[in-house]
């Protein structure tokens, strides 16, 4: 019990708590009256619980008061728990006192609203059961992405938000006026993962990064959390292992740590806890071929879109690896394949079920005369990328590195139909605000 007295709610379903009193706190979730009998389902950070009062108990004045406590409402409680089969989860708490803290206004969210105005009350949304459980196992998938990368000594790292140079090339950079500058919203960490890799080997970041790209799907954010990893001595057939062994462990992580979750989202956690490595491997050229047998209208060098990801692996139950891309579709520090001048050392991570791109990674261009080049194609100055550029000339070693985006894996993991559900307040093309 904490100082001020008041325990959490879910103490009342512990295997001894019945009989015992009890002092909650916490939002009111919903309430009823029937027969001189109270009864208000009452919601805390561990759970939710009915509460029952009668009114010869409370006193007319304080039943009659909490009857018109509005929905997320704030009340405390005394009472004495009780087994009632009747009850969600099989206990309640009998009230002996109930002190109204904000009875509220009349709550203004329900579920026939339209799309739009639970957007703009996306503050009071994201109160719901769904987003609530949402948001748990999010923070659980971060913490497990970290301890993974931990166990595997990659250095967490702070790389800035603020950049002078658009490193994914200029068109989807959020461009800003920075004291006369123009400067851009980082849409990856990692150039300054490379600058990091020389002194620590294996770095990762975790950062919000911004894309301008005026896509209206159920994937995309302009803003997301952006997880970076940049491995030294690596290939890329290194790089695919260690993603497979982190997809592998942050699934088990989370369905070992928020199963009840998983389950009230749609998800069975034996799904995550069953998935295991190797994950079966494609190169772009036979993705072509695959999907021009589907029926797809596609040839070498089209970039494989919503449509053509989520035909890929549909009817798969394991992420699907796609390698070795047409340069011309990937940026300019990726590796060109040995043997074959036309693809470049890339993979993009598609998510089963058709839920498509999670992670897009590559072995990093160490030839500068090649980056110099590949610059100059896209239309790139070199004069802008020579603090990167520099980062050949000392100290340069064969490495690869990955991106992840955490709201496109949280989205496959919890089965959500629109990643706007898998962060609290969504940024898309339309939408800056809450």
């Amino acid at each position: 019990m904490s100082a001020s007295g008041f325990e959490p709610i879910a103490r009342a379903f512990s295997p001894d708590a019945v009989g015992r009193a009890i002092r909650l706190h916490g939002w009111v979730q919903g309430s009823r009256s029937s027969g001189g009998i109270l009864f208000v389902k009452l919601r805390d950070r561990t759970g939710s619980v009915q509460v029952t009062g009668k009114r010869d108990v409370l006193g007319s004045e304080s039943f009659d008061a909490t009857e018109h406590v509005q929905v997320e409402g704030v009340i405390e409680v005394d009472g004495t728990i009780a087994v009632d089969p009747r009850a969600p989860g099989g206990r309640e708490v009998r009230a002996t006192a109930i002190r109204i803290v904000d009875a509220g206004l009349p709550f203004p969210i329900f579920q026939e609203q339209t799309e739009e105005f639970r957007l703009d009350k996306r503050h009071l949304v994201i109160r719901s059961e769904d987003h609530v459980a949402t948001f748990r196992v999010k923070a659980d998938l971060l913490r497990a992405l970290r301890q993974f990368l931990d166990d595997e000594e990659v250095l967490e790292v702070t790389p800035p938000v603020f950049t002078g140079n658009p490193a994914e090339g200029g068109s989807d950079a959020f461009t800003i006026d920075y004291f006369g500058r123009p400067g851009y919203l980082s849409q990856t960490a990692q150039l300054y993962l490379e600058a990091m890799l020389a002194p620590h080997e294996r770095v990762y970041s975790l950062t919000p990064s911004f894309r301008a790209e005026k896509s209206r799907t159920p994937r995309h954010l302009t803003e997301f959390q952006h997880l970076e990893v940049e491995l030294a001595w690596c290939d890329l057939e290194s790089m695919l292992a260690f993603i497979e062994r982190m997809i592998v462990a942050v699934c088990h992580a989370v369905a070992a740590r928020r199963p009840a979750e998983l389950k009230a989202l749609g998800r069975k956690p034996e799904e995550l806890t069953t998935l295991a490595a190797p994950f079966p491997r494609l190169t772009y050229a036979a993705a072509i071929e695959r999907l021009g047998r589907q029926g797809f209208g596609v040839s070498w060098g089209a970039d494989l879109g919503t449509a053509e990801e989520r035909a890929l692996t549909l009817e798969s139950t394991t992420p699907l690896f796609v390698t070795h891309f047409p340069r011309e579709l990937k940026a300019f520090y990726m590796a060109r394949t040995p043997g074959d001048p036309r693809t470049v050392e890339a993979a993009d991570l598609l998510a089963p079920e058709g839920y498509g791109e999670m992670i897009g990674g590559s072995c990093r261009s160490t030839d500068l005369v090649a980056l110099n080049e590949r610059l100059a194609e896209i239309g790139g100055s070199p004069a802008e990328y020579e603090w990167y550029l520099d980062l050949r000339r000392h100290g340069n070693v064969p490495h690869a590195g990955f991106g992840l985006g955490v709201e496109r894996l949280l989205r496959w993991m919890l089965r959500r139909e629109h990643i706007r559900e898998t962060t609290p307040f969504p940024r898309t093309p339309s939408r800056h605000t809450p």
